[in-house]
C-alpha cells in the first residue's frame, strides 16, 4: 500500500472501506461525514496496516507508564533520534491516539514521554467531538491501526468555564462552548466543585459522543478498539483514568 507523508493513496483508502460493504460516497468518511454507510457492516473485515499493532490495554499502560516518569521528572525522550525522524518520513504507526484540549499547558508527547511517530494526536479546545474530530480518529483507527483513543481532559479547563458561565462570546468561540454544555447539564445542580465536576463529566460526555460513530463502535463491539477519558492534572503533571 502506498503512502505519501503517513496518508494512504485514496484509491486504497476506498479499497479498504470497500472490504466492508460501503458501496458509494466512502471517501468522505476522512472527513467525519460519513455519508452513505451502511452502518451494520462498517469494517468487519478490514486490517489495520500496522504489522505490529499495539493492543489497547498495553497502549493504555504505555501511556500511563509514560506519564509516572513525566512526573517522577525520569523522562527517556524515546524516538527522538535521527534514526527515528528517517523511518517515521517515510510511514506511521502511533500505538494510541489522542484527543486533547488545545490549552498550551497540556501537551501529549511531553506529559507521556512519548517520540516521534508514538501517538496521533488530535488537539481542538475543550477536548470536544464533532465531524472534523471523528474523521481524524477514525482514520488512525482503521488505516494506521492505533486501537486505543484517549480522550484528555484537565483540571481548570478553560472553555469548561465558558460553558459553565454561559454567557454570549464573540466569533467561533461559542461553536465550541456549545459543545460542552450538554455536560455542564448533568452537572449544574451538583453539591460539589462545579468546575471540577464539570471538567470530569465533559471527558465523559465527549467518550459517549465519539462512541457514537459507527466505524469506531464496530472496532469497539471486535476487540480492536477501546475509548477511554482520562484527566490531566495541572499542578501534579499526573493523568488519572476516569472512565
Amino acid at each position: 500500500m502506498s503512502r505519501i507523508n503517513g496518508f494512504v493513496e485514496r484509491r486504497h483508502f476506498l479499497k479498504l472501506a470497500g472490504m466492508a460493504g460501503f458501496g458509494i460516497a466512502t471517501y468522505s468518511i476522512l472527513w467525519g461525514t460519513q455519508q452513505a454507510v451502511n452502518s451494520q457492516t462498517i469494517l468487519a473485515d478490514a486490517h489495520p496496516v500496522n504489522p505490529n499493532p499495539v493492543s489497547s490495554d498495553a497502549a493504555l499502560k504505555r501511556l500511563l507508564d509514560g506519564n509516572k516518569r513525566f512526573v517522577q521528572q525520569k523522562r527517556q525522550y524515546p524516538d527522538e533520534s535521527r534514526e527515528r525522524l528517517r523511518f517515521v518520513s517515510k510511514t506511521q504507526y502511533p500505538f494510541a491516539a489522542i484527543l486533547g484540549c488545545a490549552d498550551s499547558r497540556v501537551p501529549a508527547e511531553i506529559i507521556f514521554d512519548q517520540g516521534l511517530g508514538n501517538l496521533f494526536v488530535v488537539r481542538v479546545a475543550g477536548n470536544v467531538v464533532n465531524d472534523l474530530v471523528t474523521g481524524s480518529l477514525e482514520y488512525s483507527t482503521t488505516v494506521l491501526g492505533s486501537q486505543l483513543i484517549l480522550i484528555l481532559g484537565h483540571r481548570r479547563c478553560g472553555a469548561v468555564a465558558q460553558a459553565i458561565k454561559n454567557e454570549p462570546l464573540s466569533g467561533k468561540i461559542g461553536f465550541v462552548v456549545e459543545g460542552i454544555k450538554p455536560a455542564v447539564e448533568r452537572v449544574k445542580l451538583t453539591t460539589g466543585d462545579i468546575q471540577e465536576d464539570a471538567v470530569l463529566a465533559n471527558i465523559q460526555y465527549q467518550v459517549e459522543e465519539l462512541a457514537k460513530s459507527t466505524i469506531l463502535a464496530k472496532l469497539v463491539s471486535v476487540g480492536k478498539l477501546k475509548i477511554v477519558g482520562a484527566c490531566y492534572d495541572i499542578d501534579t503533571g499526573k493523568v488519572t483514568v476516569i472512565s
